[in-house]
């Protein structure tokens, strides 16, 4: 399975991404703003191609997405949230979006999480991380 977020919008807090699963439309992501210098806590990982797997979160106290081999990162996992308030530096994932906002987020990871259990047990789940083409 292959997962792209393409950054499509980019504030002082925040940056709006459209996510893809296998070149299809699956829901927008927010994720901390992204910057030259890390800030910790407040910064978007860097632009790449990185391993999705899923293990047990201490923080979410349950099994959840996880990033591997972030540059710079550790324990980067694709969550619900709303605000850049909700995230470390991870991706969040919602069906609506605004400025700094995403919305339906339970919903849209209920939905990627039953994607990602599927694409798992096929093989391989792959991220990919972009700026679009207008930025």
């Amino acid at each position: 399975m292959r997962i792209e977020i393409v950054r499509k919008e980019f504030t002082e807090l925040s940056t709006i991404g459209e996510m893809f699963i296998d070149g299809e439309f699956f829901c927008y992501t927010l994720e901390d703003a992204v910057r030259e210098e890390k800030i910790p806590r407040e910064t978007a990982i860097p632009y790449g191609h990185y391993e999705v797997i899923t293990n047990y979160s201490d923080r979410f106290k349950r099994v959840m997405p996880l990033i591997l081999n972030v540059p710079g990162f550790s324990g980067v996992r694709i969550h619900n949230g709303n605000t850049s308030a909700d995230t470390e530096g991870c991706p969040l994932v919602g069906y609506t979006k605004d400025i700094d906002f995403v919305g339906q987020s339970k919903k849209a990871f209920a939905a990627f999480w039953r994607k990602l259990q599927a694409g798992l047990k096929e093989g391989r789940v792959y991220l990919t991380i972009t700026k679009g083409a207008d930025h």
